[in-house]
């Protein structure tokens, strides 16, 4: 009998599982095995009619998945191929073509697997990650080119490494390739232990928002503390409502019906910071426009010289950084 691809492989896991009545397989980037279905497939191999399958996908083949998208469109939050991809949603489709679940966002897919100490240490098929917090993926090709969706108005393309990542993970390593993965270890430590959150009013909506909009949890955390000071029945002498201090003209753009409602206000910042970090691809830069808008960003080239954006972006950026010790 010829050696089965990787699909046939799942196809025929698939099929010992329903024979033995067992859960359907979920391949996934780490988490314990069931000893009870792996003994159940080992016993089972004159009905594959060879050895038991030792070998999973390669990170060349995690390669060759990444580049059957080259050129499609760049869409935020695209997981579509046939009508867009982002960062995240490129790394997660060519891991999924190979059996291989990620989560969603690019911050929850930069703690995946296991880590990689440097780009020297990088094999093709490792996900290079990028800024603190995490706000692009990539897909790894070796000597120092990857494969991504950068930003909007761009496709999937081949460029350099052109920055030091700030995480690298190894999935591949992780993955066995005949049994049943527990899925609590997949998630990232953020929405398994609050992720530094413990104690922090409304944590649980800064959480659900981070993972929606693919922003950290924390930074929004950070952004709640000195906006507001977790009142969610705030109001500024400028206008700006509620726990995230939206303007009313901001907060009804962004689709908020009521600034005052935690929910709504957490959802409508989650949703206007995501924005500015694709813009600017920058956390200050990206702080510096919430509070004092994109135009004047652009307008001086950096943080406005305005004092109280001034003082603003070191404030969170230290708020943040006390939630991360």
């Amino acid at each position: 009998m010829t050696m089965l691809g990787v699909s046939g492989i799942l196809s025929r896991v698939a099929e010992l599982q329903n024979q033995l009545g067992l859960n359907p397989v979920q391949v996934t980037a780490g988490g314990a095995s069931s000893t009870k279905f792996a003994s159940a497939l080992a016993g089972a191999t004159g009905t594959l009619g060879g050895p038991a399958v030792t070998g999973g996908p390669s990170g060349d083949d995690i390669v060759a998945a990444a580049k059957k998208y080259l050129g499609t469109p760049y869409v935020f939050g695209g997981t579509d191929p046939d009508k867009g991809l982002d960062c995240s949603g490129l790394v997660q489709r060519a891991y999924r073509d190979l059996g291989v679940e990620l989560p969603r966002n690019s911050w929850q897919q930069a703690r995946a697997g296991r880590p990689v100490a440097s780009l020297s240490e990088a094999k093709p098929g490792d996900i290079l990650a990028f800024n603190s917090p995490v706000d692009h993926v990539a897909i790894y090709l070796g000597d120092n080119r990857m494969i991504a969706a950068p930003k909007p108005g761009d496709r999937v393309k081949i460029q350099n490494v052109y920055e030091t990542p700030s995480a690298i993970r190894r999935v591949l390593d992780t993955v066995p390739t005949a049994a049943v993965q527990d899925m609590s270890s997949l998630r990232p430590a953020e929405l398994r232990t609050g992720g530094g959150l413990g104690g922090v009013p409304y944590a649980d909506l800064f959480l659900k928002a981070g993972a929606k909009y693919d922003v950290s949890p924390k930074l929004l955390a950070a952004v709640a503390k000195v906006e507001s000071g977790y009142d969610p029945k705030a109001v500024s002498k400028a206008g700006a409502q509620g726990l995230m201090q939206l303007m009313p003209s901001t907060a009804r753009g962004l689709g908020v019906h009521d600034a005052f409602d935690p929910a709504q206000a957490v959802n409508g910042a989650a949703k206007l910071l995501s924005q500015h970090l694709r813009e600017f691809k920058s956390v200050p830069l990206a702080l510096a426009a919430y509070n004092a808008g994109g135009g004047a960003v652009h307008k001086h080239n950096g943080i406005p010289p305005y004092a109280e954006t001034q003082a603003y972006v070191p404030k969170v950026q230290n708020a943040l950084a006390a939630l991360d010790r």
